[in-house]
């Protein structure tokens, strides 16, 4: 079983059985369909409504109309199987990236290790080539990202290297 880490429990919301999560996925469309299941404590739960308040994303599950029913999963991860997020080729999992060789126009080649966020909406990539290059993942630097060689090309600034 592949699971992808997709957020937290962090409370409900209202009487109806509503949960609140706290999640910084990148494709919360593809992980919140209707109709679909997450994953919870190795139980599959099936998604009965998703929406959209403040930085949550809230969910009702099938089956739990009532806050009682579902007390029990606060402060729960969530995951997802990977087969059931059906990404497009361009939607890349970070998990996924960092088995990526990263190659530079001058053909030297370096290893993702680590990807993070600099802001909510800043992904960075810590590349070591000879030494470590930091990469920001939404820049002009990257040049093509090709999913069937797992390779990303880039074209670093001087004072980069």
């Amino acid at each position: 079983m592949n699971k992808v880490y997709i957020g937290k429990i962090v409370n409900t919301h209202g009487i109806k059985g509503e949960i609140r999560i706290l999640s910084d996925f990148d494709f919360k469309d593809n992980a919140f369909k209707i109709g679909t299941s997450i994953i919870i404590d190795d139980n599959s739960y099936k998604i009965n409504s998703y929406r959209k308040h403040k930085q949550f994303d809230m969910i009702t599950l099938d089956g739990y109309n009532d806050i009682n029913d579902v007390l029990f999963l606060m402060k729960k991860k969530v995951y997802k199987l990977k087969e059931e997020l059906d990404l497009n080729d361009n939607q890349i999992l970070d998990e996924d990236l960092i088995t990526y060789n990263v190659i530079n126009i001058d053909k030297k080649i370096g290893k993702i290790t680590e990807i993070f966020y600099a802001s909510p909406t800043n992904k960075i990539l810590r590349v070591i080539f000879e030494k470590e290059v930091l990469i920001p993942y939404n820049s002009p630097i990257i040049r093509n990202i090709d999913t069937k060689k797992k390779t990303i090309e880039v074209e670093l600034i001087e004072g980069m290297m």
